[in-house]
């Protein structure tokens, strides 16, 4: 059967039962889990209890846990610190990575996740490649701004003239925000798998921000996210429900495949090794 994602949202006890995942929740009958058939655990209760023998086996399995706040929004998870063999051979390459480097990487990124907006506006009938004046002018480092540019007539494009994308912005902001979270924790994992530190960022440096990295690599995996917000605010969707948590999470099997991710992170791990030159990103379609 294919991995899932579990959620939970409600009181619930998690444990370890003969190497298998046992979950007890109020008024059920305990359940049992094979841990082979688990991808990640969504926690959106505060009353949900999990035993530290549970967290070193899911950690072992490479199963990562993502902990929601009070509002609901993800704001931790859980790393594998030994899960890749030659993780101190490439940490201390990344920490020596060179300015020039680090600004070709922002390059190549800003590239793609133009050009995926670029992808998405022409894929629902918004625009034949109007980003392609942005995506084809990237300079070293993005010294003139394509990011900010694009953006601007992007977002306007996607959502209307009268959209502002603002963290702390109307709705769909909050559920932009909520799929951005849950890809940041993807993205983290995968670093993390590839020998990689999330704290050590190309582009973003933010003494408050403990995954940079993470924020650079999944920029041009938000219009993946984009369009299914899109597609749930046009049916209707106006908040952040079970139904909606669910149909992002299913975006990570249907089109943000883990595969792809980890190919991105092991892409970059081998360029701050000096064994390839271009960073892998998949296109929208």
């Amino acid at each position: 059967m294919p991995k899932q994602t579990l959620v939970f949202e409600n009181k619930a006890d998690l444990s370890l039962k003969d190497g298998q995942l046992l979950i007890c929740q109020e008024d059920k009958d305990p359940i049992m889990r094979s841990l082979e058939d688990v991808s990640g655990i969504l926690v959106d209760n505060h009353s949900v209890r999990i035993t530290v023998p549970l967290l070193n086996k899911l950690s072992q399995n490479n199963i990562s846990i993502v902990f929601c706040d009070e509002r609901h929004m993800p704001v931790s998870m859980t790393l594998d610190l030994e899960s890749n063999v030659r993780q101190t051979m490439t940490f201390n390459a990344q920490l020596a990575t060179t300015e020039p480097v680090r600004k070709q990487i922002w390059k190549q990124i800003i590239e793609h996740k133009i050009h995926n907006q670029s992808l998405l506006l022409q894929k629902l009938g918004k625009g034949e490649d109007v980003l392609s004046k942005y995506h084809k002018n990237v300079k070293s480092g993005d010294t003139t701004n394509r990011e900010a540019l694009a953006a601007a007539t992007y977002w306007k494009l996607l959502l209307g003239k009268d959209f502002i994308r603002d963290r702390y912005g109307n709705c769909p902001n909050d559920m932009l925000n909520y799929g951005y979270a849950i890809l940041r924790s993807v993205v983290s994992r995968a670093l993390m798998n590839s020998g990689l530190l999330p704290m050590i960022g190309v582009f973003h440096k933010n003494r408050y921000n403990s995954f940079p990295l993470s924020d650079d690599v999944m920029e041009p995996y938000r219009p993946f996210v984009d369009e299914k917000v899109l597609e749930l605010y046009t049916i209707g969707q106006r908040c952040i429900d079970h139904n909606f948590k669910k149909a992002i999470l299913e975006l990570f099997y249907e089109s943000i495949k883990p595969d792809d991710v980890s190919q991105t992170t092991y892409s970059l791990s081998q360029i701050y090794l000096g064994e390839r030159r271009v960073i892998y990103y998949p296109s929208l379609f």
